[in-house]
Parts: structure tokens; sequence; C-alpha cells
């Protein structure tokens, strides 16, 4: 595994599984919070924070989807690295198309922003990234903390007055989040990189259990926490949308498709329809991105071809009771 150690980058150190085979994740470093407050170190300003993100990574594709509900385009500007990791870790490849430069700094890898920050931090390198222009340092890299900030703190810099954690729906929120996280978001990636049969068996297990349980919930509510698109649908858009063309096949996730799922696959059409969501899923990236990234898991590097999805296809959804937050309108009306 790659790594910082006292800001030094190790390419030696350890592996992502324990010892009994399991995937083990390891926590983010850096935590602060912004708050719209006057004695809070880190407020809420149009053009004062940059986000770091790969356009391939489930984590980071939350915050973009964040940034472009609530209309912070214009406020909190982004940058791009390439989906390839290799040994040097996260990069910028203005060259490659859907890649940037580091617009702030014009860095070459993503670590060098991690040491500007703290000379001596020991950590993994991860996406996303939310730089403070102001203090020239990271705010945050946990994305569960970067979008409840972009969320609740921004209101008066967002363009679109859209709450995606609103009054009486929070402990729902709150309490799917953390249900569909660890056999759902991190479930792939436990079933991906174990490397034993048993840790694989329980991922899988886990894995499966849960959508099935997911799917049954959405026969009969739109959305997961009810009437209302919120977080956690966020949470699980970006697991989803990548789980056919790569988790199936790339983490070996193949005991059904989510389009073979009755309601998760009109749900992931939803979702994906709304005004703002469609711009923000780079498939190509997604597919470089895995199956290049992990020569353990697929060592040739061969892009897998398929599927071709239709997430422009009639979902049938507005049907049931709820609709997309005031300030969006369902892009289709299917």
């Amino acid at each position: 595994m790659n790594m910082l150690v006292d800001g030094e980058w190790h390419t030696d150190v350890g592996q992502y599984a324990s010892d009994d085979g399991s995937f083990e994740r390891q926590t983010t470093t850096f935590r602060d919070t912004i708050r719209a407050d006057p004695d809070a170190r880190f407020q809420p300003e149009a053009g004062r924070y940059h986000l770091y993100v790969s356009s391939a990574c489930p984590w980071a594709h939350r915050t973009l989807l964040l940034r472009a509900l609530k209309g912070l385009e214009d406020a909190i500007s982004v940058s791009v690295v390439d989906p390839y990791r290799a040994e040097d870790g996260w990069q910028f490849t203005p060259e490659k198309e859907g890649c940037t430069v580091d617009h702030l700094h014009g860095v070459d890898y993503l670590r060098e922003l991690y040491v500007r920050a703290d000379p001596t931090v020991t950590c993994r390198v991860t996406v996303p990234v939310l730089w403070d222009t102001k203090e020239d340092t990271i705010v945050n890299n946990e994305s569960a903390e970067i979008i409840r900030m972009l969320d609740t703190e921004f209101d008066d810099v967002a363009t679109t007055h859209v709450d995606l954690y609103p009054d009486g729906y929070r402990d729902t929120v709150d309490r799917v989040i953390e249900d569909i996280y660890e056999p759902i978001n991190n479930g792939v990636y436990r079933a991906g990189f174990a490397t034993k049969q048993e840790p694989y068996d329980e991922a899988i297990d886990d894995l499966f259990s849960a959508l099935e349980h997911w799917d049954s919930v959405l026969a009969d509510q739109r959305y997961l926490a009810g009437d209302r698109l919120t977080e956690a649908d966020i949470c699980l858009f970006t697991t989803l949308v990548r789980f056919d063309q790569v988790y199936h096949t790339h983490f070996m996730c193949n005991v059904r498709f989510i389009r073979e799922f009755e309601h998760l696959w009109p749900y992931l059409r939803d979702l994906y329809q709304t005004p703002g969501v469609a711009g923000t899923v780079d498939m190509a990236h997604i597919k470089e991105h895995y199956y290049t990234t992990h020569p353990d898991v697929t060592p040739s590097g061969i892009i897998a071809r398929g599927p071709d999805l239709d997430f422009e296809a009639p979902h049938g959804r507005d049907e049931l009771a709820g609709e997309p937050p005031a300030g969006l309108t369902s892009s289709s009306g299917r």
C-alpha cells in the first residue's frame, strides 16, 4: 500500500487486507468543519474552498453531486485527478480527457498537497479533499462530513435551495446512511479486496442481503428515507451507478446485476435523471480506474467493455409519493 509516513512517500506499507484476509479501510485524517458561525475557523464563503476529486471514486463522487444539486459550482472550484493511480498515487494529467491541472498550486501529485497541509503527516492520500484557500490547508477529507457541510452550511452561498438533510427526516437519513455503509458502500470493497474465501463470502452475503432489503423498501416509497430525496440516496447512488459495469465483474459481486432488481434498477434511473446528477457521472473514468489500478485484482489491466445500460429509460417512480426537492424537477417526468 502506498502512503505518506512522516511526510515522506512510501510504496510498501502493508496491504489492504488483514491477516485473516478481510479488507480493512483506514480512517481519514483531516476532520475540521465548516460552520456558518462568525466564530468558526472555517466559514462558508463563495470562492474560498476548492475540491480535489477523482471522477472514478464513489466517495469523491458524493461531493460532486452535492456541489451540483446545491448549485455550488461557481462557489466551490474543482480539480480532477487522473483515474489511473500508479505507485506515486493520484496524479494531475491535464492532457487526459476529463482531467485537470491542480488549479491552485500546480503540483503534479495529490500527495504534495497533503504534505503542504501537514509536512509530517502519516496517512493514505485519498479523495475527496476539501481545501481552504484562505488558510492554505486541508479542511476535511472524509466524504460523509464534506457532503453534510455542503448540504447544511452553504445555504447563503448556494444558488438552489435544495435541502437534502431536512428537518423531520434527519434521524432516518443518519440511520439509513449508517445501515448502507458497511454492507453496500464498503461491502463491494470488502468483497473485491478479500484475499481469503471466508471474508469474501461474508461480504457477499452482507451485500446482497442488504440490496434485497432496500429493493423491498423501495417497492412502496420513492426514496430511501421516504418521500424526499436526501443525502442517503446520494450515498447509495454512487455505489449503484458503478455496480453493473465495475463491481459485478471486477470485485466479483456477481450474484446479481442491479438491473435485475425490480425496484433498485428503476430507482437508480430515477436518481440519474434528476437534474444535475447525470453530469457528474464519468463512466469512462470509473471503468479505467477500477480495471487498471488494482493489478492484484485484474493484473492484465484490460478494461471490460460492457454492459451498455440505458440510464435514461423510463423509470415510473414518479407514480410513488414524493418528488425531487424544490428547485429540482425530474428531467423527463418519466
